[in-house]
């Protein structure tokens, strides 16, 4: 499996292995290399994975790795790794630690000084994006969002998205989708455009190019990832003009001192935000 030149002595590594979205052909060599020489994978659903590692004759064993055991399992885990072990990792497709539990066993590998490699392969997040048609120069994934049992917390995630002008990202169930559009139309407007994808590298893949309102009567079938276009940006300027020319110069310089700037860092940037110099702003509140 290679050296461990950068990790603690004598210890194992992990490995970080993709594993396909839909269509097997996707699997990587090396990603299958890698787990038939790993002395243990950690596998996000063992009854699932069987299949993978039938079809492409794979005999490593198997420990289950999920959602619910991921904190006493990763340490479990990164013990029989100092003694030695090469793990590697699978989610039931994908890359993991995308929206997954892998994340807190590559965070206690890194303590440990565990040497972590990744073998790139299928991700649903970058196939949806590369599908949409919308800007991928930049973009955020937010993976799902929180649950409707969790107000406050879908609140603060959707108005967070509502002024991005990256390409937006989204993870959503078929059951959630419905009430996921509506949150969306409501927050970021039903004139959004969107792209809708599921069953991707399957034989019925299929992109729905819409906009967020038209999409809410869609009937939804499947997993979903939502690839939302981001807030033009003249358009976020334009709004935020018409903010600012609702409060006084003095307001808006004590808005940026309230989230603890100086007094001549908050004229800079409300200078900035109404086109004046700092001199224009310092001489307007000296004569106020």
């Amino acid at each position: 499996m290679g050296s461990n030149e950068n990790g603690t002595a004598g210890a194992g590594k992990l490995y970080i292995c993709a594993t396909p979205i839909g269509n097997l052909g996707d699997m990587t060599p090396r990603a299958v290399e890698a787990l038939r020489s790993a002395d243990l994978i950690a596998a996000e659903d063992t009854r699932n994975s069987i299949r993978l590692l039938n079809h492409f004759d794979i005999h490593t064993p198997m420990t289950s790795y999920h959602e619910f055991n991921r904190f006493e399992k990763a340490d479990e885990l990164v013990q029989k790794m100092l003694a030695g072990m090469n793990v590697a990792i699978i989610t039931d497709a994908g890359t993991p630690c995308i929206s997954d539990p892998g994340e807190v066993l590559v965070q206690k590998c890194c303590e440990a000084g565990i040497q972590v490699t990744s073998l790139p392969g299928p991700s649903a997040v970058i196939t949806a994006l590369t599908l949409s048609g919308f800007s991928v120069r930049r973009f955020v994934f937010e993976g799902f969002l929180p649950p409707k049992a969790k107000k406050k917390d879908r609140a603060a995630a959707l108005e967070r998205l509502k002024d991005e002008t990256g390409t937006i990202v989204l993870y959503e169930a078929p059951h959630h989708l419905k009430e996921t559009l509506k949150d969306l139309a409501g927050t970021l407007g039903s004139s959004r455009r969107i792209a809708l994808c599921r069953e991707m590298t399957k034989i019925h893949e299929e992109v729905i190019r819409t906009t967020v309102g038209e999409a809410a009567a869609l009937e939804p079938r499947g997993e979903y990832v939502l690839v939302i276009e981001g807030r033009d940006p003249e358009e976020l300027k334009e709004a935020a003009a018409a903010r600012f020319d609702e409060m006084s110069l003095a307001e808006h310089v004590a808005m940026y001192e309230a989230r603890g700037m100086d007094r001549k860092e908050a004229m800079k940037a409300a200078a900035k935000d109404r086109g004046l110099s700092r001199r224009d702003v310092y001489n307007a509140l000296l004569g106020d």
